[in-house]
């Protein structure tokens, strides 16, 4: 496999070098199932595991590899198996946190050019997710593109085309139809080759059938929209990155149910730059926009140029963020402690 076409740079190759160890070659991470890895190498696909160091010097799960992660491996090539010894520095990721309850971050997809944030034009379309998808994004350091999917289900595309605009400001928005060939032309000054482009979105928007056109044929099974609520089913079960016919990267992804935010203070300043630019202009540096006198904000929502939905969208996150900050200091702590009882740990056992 000819790795530049899946992105390898220069800054990847000197990474690979800096390990300095005899065999390792460069590989990028296309599926993981359960600690196992199938990785493109220049020889072929090889399925891999992360080695012992690895898993040993590993504190949380952001420090095992990632679809779209670049990683050095050991080749068994005889077995057509390897060791992934490293996960060599990412340009990008796209992180939340982990469902449940464990404050621990979850790499949905890595080293990504452009996010396809994909929306469904049906009764599902959601403002306020859209949010909370671009804060994720513009955290992630890869540019969102909204893609409003099925636009042949909706009479309504220009407005809600609309609505999505007023809170995606310099982001393209995308009205696409698949099944009636509307709007993918657009697709191709994204779908390049090198680049990689993540698709995200929830169940049942239409990232399958979109996966299966850029690809030419039916890898992703397609299923049809409830008719009770108009939402859609899960049909992609794991993430995995494929190469299209051009050599544009794609990684496709399983519909997210929870969307939680995870370090993303710079992607709400990003994604809410109306509200603060807004709140640049209270008379108090300290204005907490309840209802302080000369409160910008508050008069923006007063004279209909700022949403009430919108903003207490900004403040849901920002409280979120807050909390989540609390937890991953406590869990900071907790690492710590565990990474210094497996050094002294190993220490004990050399001795032995």
């Amino acid at each position: 496999m000819d790795l530049i076409k899946i992105g390898f740079t220069e800054e990847i190759k000197s990474a690979l070098a800096q390990l300095n160890k005899d065999g390792i070659i460069a590989g990028r991470v296309a599926l993981e199932h359960k600690r196992l890895y199938r990785v493109y190498t220049e020889f072929g696909e090889l399925l891999c595991e992360v080695s012992g160091k690895l898993s040993f010097e590993a504190v949380g799960r952001e420090d095992y590899p990632a679809v779209g992660d670049w990683v050095a491996v050991i080749p068994r090539l005889d077995e057509g198996k390897g060791t992934i010894s490293a996960v060599l520095p990412r340009k990008s990721k796209f992180s939340r946190k982990a469902a449940g309850q464990t404050t621990e971050e979850q790499i949905v997809a890595a080293n990504v050019d452009t996010i396809f944030l994909v929306n469904s034009l049906n009764e599902d379309l959601n403002i306020r997710r859209i949010e909370r998808y671009l804060t994720l994004t513009w955290e992630s350091g890869a540019n969102p593109v909204i893609l409003l999917t099925k636009s042949e289900l909706s009479s309504l595309v220009e407005e809600k085309v609309a609505a999505v605009e007023s809170v995606a400001f310099g982001v393209p928005v995308i009205a696409v139809s698949v099944h009636e060939n509307r709007g993918l032309d657009q697709l191709n000054d994204y779908l390049l080759p090198q680049k990689t482009i993540a698709l995200l979105g929830s169940s049942g928007v239409g990232k399958s059938t979109l996966t299966n056109f850029l690809l030419g044929y039916e890898k992703q099974e397609v299923q049809t929209i409830r008719e009770d609520d108009a939402k859609g089913r899960h049909t992609t079960t794991y993430r995995e990155m494929v190469v299209l016919p051009n050599g544009c990267v794609l990684i496709d992804t399983p519909g997210m149910r929870e969307l939680q935010l995870w370090n993303s203070s710079a992607g709400i300043l990003e994604s809410f730059t109306d509200v603060e630019v807004l709140a640049g202009n209270c008379r108090f540096r300290d204005c907490s926009h309840m209802g302080e006198a000369g409160c910008a904000v508050r008069k923006a929502i007063e004279d209909g140029e700022l949403e009430t939905g919108r903003l207490n969208s900004y403040f849901k996150m920002n409280r979120e963020l807050a909390y989540l900050d609390r937890k991953q200091n406590k869990k900071a702590q907790s690492d710590e402690k565990k990474k210094w009882k497996n050094i002294q740990k190993s220490i004990k056992t050399k001795r032995k």
